[in-house]
């Protein structure tokens, strides 16, 4: 079946197989829509264009896997390497496909993705986007670091694979605003930023609700802050 169902622990959610010939050409479809009747710079994913690791024992990719090693059935442990990297192949060859149809209808179109930092999205969401960087199938990468901990910051912006992408298109990190029910003071947000700056990297702030709405602090006193952090980065 070409969509899979997911009962998640607050959500249910319904998630597409990238594997299938039908969802893929759903999304290219939809894309080419965008993008040839819509004004727009570009178009945007993140990691969620793949999908769980514990999914792919569909019977549309254990045929397709079958195909390909003599009819052995996939791994049971979901998280075997091969196998991960196997099914996260798979999504890098359709985004090829679906990089060369954006360019050919819309050449200056910028194709951005904004994942989990590389570990995480390769392990749990089985897209590899640091292939995607080196087969230059994205223009911009936005690294979501959504971490409260600046030590874990810190690392996270020191990765290899987010210094040699920035060698080649532009990179930001990714900042957490604050959450539904988890409000991040701006004390955190302006020390991120400052420490994203340092290392010469552009940022992004999730999500729009909270920048100054669902949090602890004023609106007022958050937009005056946001408006410093905005015109420190460009002085008149």
């Amino acid at each position: 079946k070409s969509v899979i169902w997911w009962e998640g622990k607050v959500h249910q959610r319904v998630w597409l197989n990238p594997l299938h010939p039908q969802v893929q050409n759903f999304i290219t479809d939809l894309v080419s829509e965008i993008i040839t009747n819509y004004d727009i710079e570009g178009i945007q994913f993140d990691d969620h264009f793949g999908y769980p690791a514990d999914f792919g024992y569909d019977e549309t990719t254990i045929k397709l896997y079958q195909r390909e090693h003599s009819g052995q059935l996939p791994p049971q442990d979901y998280q075997d390497k091969a196998w991960i990297q196997w099914r996260a192949d798979k999504i890098t060859d359709y985004m090829n496909s679906l990089a060369q149809t954006i360019k050919k209808q819309q050449p200056r179109a910028i194709i951005s993705l904004s994942p989990n930092p590389y570990t995480f999205s390769l392990q749990s969401y089985l897209l590899d986007w640091q292939k995607w960087q080196e087969k230059n199938l994205i223009d911009e990468l936005i690294i979501q670091v959504y971490r409260t901990d600046m030590n874990a910051f810190d690392w996270e912006l020191s990765q290899p694979e987010l210094q040699q992408a920035r060698q080649s298109i532009p990179v930001a990190i990714g900042i957490l605003s604050g959450l539904k029910g988890r409000p991040i003071p701006m004390v955190n947000i302006t020390q991120q930023v400052k420490k994203s700056r340092q290392q010469n990297f552009g940022v992004s702030f999730f999500f729009y609700e909270t920048l100054w709405n669902m949090s602890n602090e004023s609106p007022s006193y958050r937009r005056r802050i946001f408006r410093e952090i905005l015109q420190s980065a460009n002085p008149r």
